[in-house]
């Protein structure tokens, strides 16, 4: 299965495509998909406000606002500290660059997090104030 990475977020290339030349074959097959594509909208819309509380029952702005904030401070605080292990010139090395790594994974996990929270809203599986549902 193939994967790109875009700005922060990884596109997979692994839907079928039917070879099959025979259109009643292949509206039967898309039809099946759209079933299990519902499934799977209905499935997260059910269980993510479930998973999150009662107290996130939506996504409001402050939620996006800690969330992004938070990762603002920790690509801040990796970039500082990666200032700071070159200011000499020499070579970032054991220690040091696995606590770099370290500091960098918390930036991305706090970023892929901002934007499943993001992509939630978008496909509907969690309302934002004022949005129709």
């Amino acid at each position: 299965m193939s994967s790109i990475m875009t700005a922060s977020y990884r596109s997979r290339r692994d839907h079928f495509e039917p070879s099959d030349n025979d259109p009643q074959e292949q509206r039967r097959l898309r039809g099946h998909l759209e079933q299990i594509d519902y499934t799977a909208f209905v499935s997260n819309r059910e269980v993510i406000p479930q998973v999150l509380g009662p107290e996130t029952h939506h996504a409001d702005p402050a939620a996006f606002q800690r969330l992004a904030v938070a990762a603002a401070a920790a690509r801040a605080r990796w970039i500082a500290e990666a200032l700071k292990l070159t200011e000499a010139g020499v070579a970032v090395a054991g220690p040091d660059a696995q606590r770099l790594a370290g500091m960098r994974a918390v930036y991305e996990e706090l970023s892929e997090a901002y934007e499943g929270l993001r992509r939630m809203v978008e496909r509907g599986y969690l309302p934002y104030p004022g949005s129709e549902r």
